[in-house]
This record gives C-alpha cells, sequence and structure tokens, in this order.
C-alpha cells in the first residue's frame, strides 16, 4: 500500500483511561493472592486458619451483597433485578460460612451434617441462576428460546452424566444400603453437585449468549461464578472432601470469587464510560473477531455431545451400564437432534430472507446514480457500483483493487487525510457519518468535483459520492457574479475593499507604499444626456479597459458605481515615501492621460477627462479611512478645475470635518426657526416708484450674527456636494461670487429644505402684504437644477399660489443658469408652462452666467437682470460700459425689462439710466429690509432718484445704519471664523 493510502485510513491511536481501573485490579489481586498464601502456610495457626476459613469467607461474601445491591439501587437499568439477585446469592453464602464459623471458632465443635450451613449454601446457587438468566440475551422468537433451553440442557446433562459417572453413583449406592441418616446426607451430596452443575451450564451458555450491553460486567460476575462453581466441584469430590478442613487453599478460591462479584458492577461502570459495549474504544473502531471466536456458539452443543459420549464409554469399559447414565445420554441425544433440526429450519429461513434483503440492496445500490465505494483498512477499494462508469468514466472493475488514495487530487488529500482521521476518532454515537467534497480522476484524466457521504464499515469506509462539478461552477459563477460589476466584469466596492483589507493586513510596518487611487469621469453624464445611455455603457466598458490594461499586474482596478473607478497600488516595501509618491503620481498621471483619450462611440468621438485622488496607506490606517482619504483627494481634484491629479493631505479632513459641522449646523438652524426673510426692493431708476421686492434668506446664528447666502450657501453647497454625493451630475463646485444673489442661489439645488421653504416663506409674506394694501410683486432666486428637480412636481407652484391666494402674476421667478450640462428642451418646457400659469421669469446674473445668447434665444425671458460685476465698474471703465449698453440694447430690443443688481452708488442710477436701463436694486436705494421696514418703506412707494449729487435713499436704514457703502462690495455681514 502507498504511503498516502496508508495515511488515510489510519486510525489515531486510542487513548486508554483505565488508570484507575488497573490499581482497583492490582488491589483485588494483591488480597487474592495474600489470602491464598495464608491459606498456603496454615496461616500460622489452627485458631487463625479457623477463623480466616469461616468469617474471612463469610466478610468476602457480604462485601460481594453489599456491593451488588448498593450498584442495583443507583442502576436503573433492565439488569438491576441481576444484581439484587447475586447481592442475595453472596448474602446466603455469607450466612453459610458464618454459620460453620459459629460451629468451629464460637463452639469448638464440628459441624452437624446436615445444618443450617448446607441449606443456606443450597440457596446460593438458585438466585445466582436466575440473575444470569436475567443478564443474558433474551431470544426474540420462539424457536430461539427452545434452543436457549435445549442449549443449557445439553450442557448441563453432558456434566450430569460426567458427573454420575465419577461420584454421584456412589454416592446413590450409599444411601440406599438404608444405613441411618444416609438418605439426607445423600440428598445434600447430590444436590451440591445438580445445583453447581445447573450453574456451570448457565455460565458456559451466558458466555456465548451474553448481552451487549454491559459485556464487562458479565464477564466479571461469569468469572466470579465460574470460580465458585469449581471450588465446589472440588469440595464435593470425595477425596478432597474426607480431607478437608477450613482454611485451607480451597477456600482461596471462594474468597476470590466472592471478591470478583463485589468488583463486577463497579467495574462494569468503569468500561460502560468508555465506549458503548465496554471497551475502551468505539464500536466502529473495534478489531474484526477472529471466525473461530464467531464459531465456538454453534460448537457448545457438539462439545456438550462429546462430554456426555465420555461419560458413557467410562460406563461401559468393562461395567455395567447405569441407567442413569442411558437416560441421561438418550435425552442429550435427543435434545441434540432437535436443536440440529431447528436450527437447520432457521438457517434455511434466514438464507431466503438473507437472499431477498440482498437482492434489494443489490437492486438499491446497481440502479443509484451515486457511486458506492467500500474501502479496506487498508486503502484499498474492494466494491465499486456500477455507477462509477456514468459518473467517473471508469469501469468499477477498473477501480476495485486501486488505492483510494490515488483517485484523490493531490491539494485535497491532505485535507481529506485530516477529516478522515478526524472522523475515525470520534465516537460513533456522535458523529455517525460526515461529508467530504474533493476533487477526483475521472476516466479521461480530468478532476471531477464530488461530494462523498462517508460512513464506518469494518475498521474501513463506506463513501456514498456523487458529481457536483455543475454546482460547484455555478457556485463559482455566483461568488463571480457577487464580487464583479457586471457591466465592466472589473471587481466591484465588496471585492475592492476585501483586496484593500489584505493588502494592509500583510503591510509590513512602516511600509507607506501601498496606495489606492480613485478616478471619476468629468463630463460623464452629458455622455448620458447627449448622446443615449448605451453610448455611456459603452464608454465605461471602454474606460474600464483601458484602466485594467493600465495597472500592473498584481494591483486592483475596480468600478465602484456610476462613473466612479478605483485602483489598488501595492508597495514594494520601500520606506522612501517621496520617491513612492512619485511614482504612484507617475501612475496616476498614466492613467488619467489613458482615461482622457477620445473614444470611439457610435462612430464617433466622444471626450471625457479623470479626476483621481490618490491615498497612501500610513500605519495603522483601516480600509475604510484609506478609501475615504482617497475619495477626498479625487473630490478636491474635481473642486480644484477638474482633470487632474491630487493626493490626499491630512488638511483636506479637517476641512470635510469642519463643513459638516457647519452644514449641520445649518440644518438645525433650519428646524429650530433660526432662518429669517429679508426683502430688497426693486426701484425704477427713472421714477424711484418700488416696482418689486427681491426676497433673500438670512441665517440668525445663536450669537445674533446674520448670515449672507453667499456666506452660508457656500458651506451649503460644499457640504452638500461633498464626496459622498453623486458627481455625475458634474454640478460647479466653485464658491459662489461675492454677490447678493437670490435665496435659490448656486448651490441652493441641493439644499431643497431651504430652497422650499424660502419659497413657501417668500409666497406667504407676498399674500400678507397683499392683503394688508401693497400690491408688490416678489421675486425669489432658483437654480435652474432646482426647478427641473424632479422632487418638485409641475404643479408644485401653482398649488402654493393657491393656497396662499397670491395671484400668479405676483411671483417673479429669477432664473439662475450655472452648469453648462442643464438640458435646454426640459427648461423651455417647464419655463414654458410657468408663463403659461402667469408667473414671470427673469435670467439672474446676465453677463456671467452660461450660455447666456442661447438662453436669450431659447428661454421665455420676461426682465434681464445685470450681473453685479457689469455694475461695479460701469462707471470707471469705458470698456465696461460699453458692454454694458450693449446687453441693455439687446434686451429693449426684444422687449423686455432691465433690472441691474448692485447699485450701490448714485454715479451708478445715473449711468445706468442714461444707458436704457429701467430698474435696479442695491444700497443706492435700500438694502434689505426686515418686514416691518418694508412695509414702511411701501407706504412711502417710492425712493429719491439720484439726479446730480451721490445722494442715497435710505442708506444704510435698512439695517439700522450699521452698513457703510463700500465700493465693490455687497456690504454683507462677514461669516464668523469656525
Amino acid at each position: 500500500m502507498s504511503a498516502p493510502g496508508t495515511a488515510l485510513l489510519s486510525r489515531p491511536p486510542a487513548t486508554d483511561g483505565s488508570g484507575r481501573s488497573l490499581v482497583a485490579q492490582l488491589v483485588l489481586a494483591l488480597v487474592c493472592g495474600g489470602y491464598a498464601v495464608g491459606a498456603a502456610l496454615g496461616w500460622g495457626s489452627q485458631t487463625l486458619a479457623l477463623v480466616m476459613g469461616d468469617f474471612g469467607l463469610c466478610a468476602a461474601g457480604v462485601l460481594a451483597a453489599v456491593s451488588c445491591y448498593h450498584y442495583a439501587r443507583t442502576n436503573r437499568s433492565r439488569e438491576r433485578p441481576a444484581w439484587l439477585l447475586f447481592a442475595f446469592s453472596s448474602l446466603m453464602g455469607a450466612c453459610g460460612n458464618a454459620v460453620w464459623g459459629w460451629y468451629e471458632v464460637v463452639l469448638g465443635q464440628d459441624v452437624p451434617q446436615p445444618s443450617a450451613a448446607d441449606f443456606a449454601f443450597l440457596c446460593f446457587a438458585p438466585p445466582a441462576i436466575v440473575g444470569l438468566l436475567v443478564l443474558a440475551k433474551r431470544p426474540v422468537t420462539r424457536a430461539g428460546w427452545v434452543c436457549l433451553a435445549l442449549d443449557s440442557w445439553l450442557i448441563g446433562g453432558s456434566l450430569l452424566t460426567l458427573s454420575w459417572s465419577l461420584a454421584l453413583a456412589h454416592a446413590t449406592q450409599t444411601a440406599q444400603s438404608g444405613a441411618p441418616g444416609s438418605v439426607p446426607h445423600a440428598a445434600l451430596s447430590l444436590a451440591y453437585p445438580l445445583l453447581d452443575i445447573a450453574l456451570v451450564s448457565m455460565v458456559l451458555v451466558l458466555h456465548f449468549r451474553r448481552s451487549p450491553g454491559n459485556r464487562s460486567a458479565v464477564n466479571t460476575a461469569i468469572a466470579a461464578l465460574a470460580l465458585t462453581v469449581l471450588s465446589d466441584a472440588l469440595f464435593t469430590s470425595p477425596l478432597l472432601r474426607a480431607n478437608y478442613e477450613s482454611g485451607q487453599l480451597l477456600d482461596a478460591g471462594w474468597f476470590a470469587g466472592s471478591l470478583l462479584l463485589a468488583y463486577a458492577p463497579w467495574g462494569a461502570r468503569r468500561f460502560a464510560s468508555q465506549g458503548p459495549e465496554g471497551s475502551g474504544q468505539p464500536r466502529g473502531q473495534r478489531p474484526v473477531s477472529r471466525p473461530i471466536t464467531g464459531s465456538l456458539p454453534a460448537l457448545t452443543p457438539y462439545l456438550a455431545a462429546a462430554v456426555c459420549t465420555l461419560g458413557i464409554l467410562y460406563n461401559v469399559d468393562g461395567r455395567k451400564v447405569d441407567r442413569m447414565v442411558v437416560l441421561t445420554g438418550c435425552t442429550v441425544v435427543l435434545a441434540l437432534v432437535v436443536r440440529q433440526g431447528i436450527m437447520l429450519l432457521d438457517n434455511i429461513a434466514l438464507t431466503q430472507e438473507l437472499a431477498q434483503k440482498e437482492n434489494h440492496f443489490r437492486s438499491l445500490v446497481q440502479g443509484s446514480s451515486d457511486v458506492i465505494m467500500i474501502a479496506a483498512p487498508t486503502g484499498t477499494l474492494r466494491y465499486v457500483s456500477p455507477a462509477a462508469a456514468g459518473v467517473y468514466g471508469r469501469d468499477a472493475e477498473e477501480l476495485v483493487g486501486s488505492q483510494l488514495s490515488d483517485l484523490i487530487h493531490p491539494d485535497d488529500l491532505g485535507r481529506v487525510v485530516h477529516e478522515v482521521r478526524r472522523f475515525l476518532a470520534a465516537p460513533p454515537a456522535e458523529e455517525p457519518t460526515t461529508r467530504i467534497e474533493c476533487r477526483f480522476k475521472s476516466g479521461s484524466g480530468e478532476w471531477l468535483n464530488v461530494e462523498s457521504t462517508v460512513n464506518r464499515h469494518q475498521g474501513g469506509l463506506i463513501l456514498n459520492s456523487r458529481d457536483v462539478t455543475e454546482r460547484v461552477r455555478l457556485q463559482a459563477q455566483l461568488q463571480h457574479s457577487a464580487e464583479h460589476d457586471p457591466l465592466t466584469d472589473l471587481p466591484n466596492r465588496a471585492l475592492f475593499t476585501r483586496r484593500v483589507r489584505q493588502a494592509l493586513a500583510g503591510r509590513r510596518a512602516g511600509d507607506h507604499s501601498t496606495a489606492v487611487l480613485f478616478i471619476d469621469l468629468d463630463g460623464f453624464k452629458a455622455v448620458n444626456d447627449s448622446i443615449g445611455h448605451q453610448a455611456g455603457d459603452e464608454l465605461l466598458v471602454e474606460a474600464a479597459r483601458r484602466l485594467q490594461d493600465s495597472v500592473r499586474a498584481g494591483d486592483t482596478a475596480a468600478r465602484l458605481g456610476g462613473d466612479e473607478f478605483a485602483a489598488l497600488i501595492l508597495g514594494d516595501g520601500g520606506r522612501d515615501r517621496s520617491a513612492r509618491e512619485y511614482q504612484v503620481r507617475e501612475i496616476a498621471e498614466r492613467l488619467r492621460a489613458t482615461l482622457s483619450q477620445p473614444y470611439r462611440i457610435g462612430g464617433g468621438e466622444v471626450r471625457v477627462a479623470a479626476s483621481i485622488g490618490v491615498a497612501f496607506a500610513d500605519p495603522g490606517i483601516t480600509p475604510s479611512d484609506l478609501m475615504r482619504n482617497a475619495d477626498l483627494a479625487m473630490y478636491r481634484a474635481k473642486a480644484g478645475g477638474k482633470d487632474r491629479v491630487e493626493l490626499y493631505a491630512p488638511q483636506m479632513q479637517a476641512e470635510v470635518v469642519r463643513k459638516a459641522e457647519v452644514a449641520g449646523r445649518l440644518r438645525s438652524a433650519l428646524h429650530d426657526g433660526e432662518f429669517a426673510l429679508l426683502h430688497q426692493p426693486v426701484v425704477c431708476l427713472s421714477t424711484g416708484e418700488i416696482t418689486a421686492v427681491a426676497a433673500q434668506a438670512r441665517w440668525r446664528s445663536a450669537q445674533g450674527i446674520l448670515f449672507t447666502p453667499a456666506e452660508f450657501l457656500r458651506v451649503a453647497e460644499h457640504s452638500e456636494g461633498g464626496p459622498a454625493s453623486d458627481r455625475v451630475t458634474g454640478a460647479d463646485r466653485s464658491p459662489a461670487p461675492d454677490r447678493s444673489p437670490g435665496p435659490a442661489g448656486a448651490g441652493v439645488d441641493r439644499t431643497g429644505d431651504i430652497g422650499r421653504w424660502l419659497l413657501e416663506e417668500a409666497v406667504e409674506q407676498a399674500a400678507d402684504r397683499r392683503h394688508a394694501g401693497h400690491d408688490v410683486p416678489v421675486a425669489v432666486r432658483m437654480t435652474a437644477q432646482r426647478l427641473l428637480d424632479k422632487a418638485v412636481p409641475p404643479g408644485s407652484v401653482e398649488a402654493l399660489l393657491t393656497r396662499h391666494g397670491l395671484p400668479s402674476g405676483a411671483l417673479l421667478l429669477e432664473l439662475a443658469l450655472c452648469d453648462p450640462r442643464v438640458p435646454f428642451d426640459d427648461l423651455e418646457r417647464r419655463l414654458t408652462a410657468l408663463r403659461r400659469l402667469g408667473v414671470r421669469i427673469a435670467l439672474d446674473g446676465f453677463g456671467s452666467g452660461y450660455a447666456a445668447i442661447s438662453a436669450l434665444r431659447r428661454l421665455p425671458v420676461d426682465v434681464l437682470k445685470l450681473d453685479r460685476g457689469l455694475v461695479e465698474g460701469v462707471v470707471e471703465s469705458a470698456r465696461l460700459h460699453k458692454i454694458t449698453a450693449g446687453l441693455l440694447r439687446i434686451a429693449n430690443d426684444l422687449g423686455m425689462q432691465s433690472v441691474a443688481d448692485g447699485v450701490d452708488l448714485p454715479e451708478q442710477v445715473m449711468a445706468l439710466r442714461a444707458m436704457g436701463c429701467s430698474h435696479g436694486q442695491g444700497q443706492a436705494f435700500s438694502g434689505p429690509l426686515d418686514e416691518y421696514r418694508l412695509r414702511r418703506a411701501l407706504a412711502r412707494s417710492t425712493f429719491p432718484v439720484p439726479g446730480g449729487a451721490a445722494q442715497p435713499a435710505l442708506a444704510g436704514g435698512s439695517l439700522g445704519g450699521s452698513m457703510a457703502i463700500r465700493r465693490g462690495s455687497n456690504n454683507e455681514t462677514p461669516v464668523p471664523p469656525t
């Protein structure tokens, strides 16, 4: 057998927990040996010999009785009556020896014949015989009971024949002589051997028919009773009985028998704890019995018949044959014939039943689609079912005789050996079977994935095997699908995170060279919107291919979702951080250049850029922190102009934390009602009449400071548009210009709660003012992204106006265009619907926003609002003067009203009026006013219009005179340091 095959089925050495039992057995042997030595030497005196021969045997009997009785009380199994009967039997023997001691030791006279001791000894055998019957394995059929009785008579009759021939005939003749007292004496002489013969018969029968439940106890009890019967047989011998005296060597047999019976139940309890059958090893691992041992029960009747024949031959030799011998011999022969006939019929029935079961199980095995194999303890295959041809592609005859280890893949053999050894060492009751998966060699040389259920079988194994190759392949496909992106087949976020974790776990201390790159495609949403999502998918597949081809072998490229990709760049173990940063930056720049090259999609070229953030694995960093750092660096790259590479710096995280804190304060302020609504009048430059009011939001902090839109909206913009948001929208993340935009300024599209509050509050207050007699339209600034947001239903503005009872013409929406990817078709439809409702539309920030000419050409605009940047230098700069004048002529030619934002000086009022600008708002007239001051201004309805000197109306009055007029500033409260 090969070495792997030996290792496969070799059992680990069984543990032996019988240390205490060996000590108990050694003590038992020493006590019995000491008694035998004392008896052989005569105990040193006649008196001591009598005491030890009588009361010593009495003490041993009492000990056996107490031991068996105590065990019967603590053990509630079906064997309890047997141990109670053994206790009574031992007590009777102890009583008989006590009577002998009373006469010989106490009274100093011979024991009379017969005496009470004889009756006590006669009561020893019957309880022991009944107890042995209780311990016997009960037959399950009537024929079994008959065979048990016949076996008992065969043994008993044979022993009776032999005993009668040797000694009992002489005792019978003595009783027939008519001498006084001879009949009772002869009856006792016959009773002893007859009961011993019955007891020996039961001992021999039980030796081969003992119950498998507790063999150790039965074996020990049989040995004890056999030793007692042997001593009785020697005592009844005429030669020994004539010269017997108490304390002789013969008493050592009775003494040892009593001690063995006392030890039997407790030795049985110890062995029962070691195995189900009292052995030190599990049933499935017990060595196979030798054939001769299994044949002894069948040979017992014939051995008994041989003993009977010897008795008959002894009588025939030159003497007259005794009738008792003839009668007993005939009954023995008759019992043997009857038993043989019963066994013959029983064998015929068993043979037929066995043939039926064999055919049944053979058909099951041969018809099964699973392969059933039986491996010998040496690892050799003894049997292989015919299903092997269909499963393994090899004939069953070809596999029989081969080594099981030769069929298993070398990479799986060690694991299989370990599992088999563990299984064989486990108790069968706790683990009857086990399951093993490994690869088997097929007839074509391929390795099949096989699942086997393994059972024990005569020291070897039974393997029920099936081909699970397709299931393993399906599991592998499912595992691959769960860990890879379905579009690009790159690792997904889960697998990428696990590989980052593995890379960090395998890093040496101080190794900073492992890096993570986060990649975002700039302009990808425009591709989806312009040429369709299918083209966008083709672009993502091509980008994934480029990324996979650009990373090194061993590195990992992944798609995290949308147009976000990532790359894990494994380190080389170097400690030079600057050199490693230079190397990784080169890799990142190469990836950026590769991903930014034109893509051939649908027969045309498409261009996108790549913003890449890089983070290095510092000591003690976690995978989530490393990926977050790379994400922050990528966000900084997009905020810095896109199409660039940015390395992570600790201040990035600090900035994010600060913005998150401020954004949290902002959300809390909105929830706690800390926002206030101010309005800045829009004045006719020719008459000074207030024609509208522009709603603006302010946040009043806990310190009483009012934060302007340019301040708190910038915080909201950066907090909502950070790394965790959807960057596919491509919204501009640059800070809003320093101006006083309407409440829906740049970035408010990501602060829907603020925009919604702003619109509802402005409409509600406008309705209140209207009811108070101030019928002035209100202007609310809103970004195009917010206007097109699907979360804002098309009828929400109409519902709001209806709820508050405000006419639609009293609402002016100032549209801010800050995203070049805003779909003009959708925006045009949305504005047209609002215009049809009666809402007026103003194009805010004209002169600085995106696609101003396209907006004028396509969108339904009523009012053109000049950007603050065009107003601030209109007096000083002749070039800017011409640009502003040209824009105003365009508005006039299109029939639009014009509003100049940021009119702070009288010179600007006169210059704009001369250019044809009709309206303006700014500090030249009034700053933002609270509701009380606004109603006072509306009550006057006009502001002084500068004609020559620069004298702005209500200068600074809007905020209690605290705002001085400064050139080039919106004079708003600065943001306090955070």
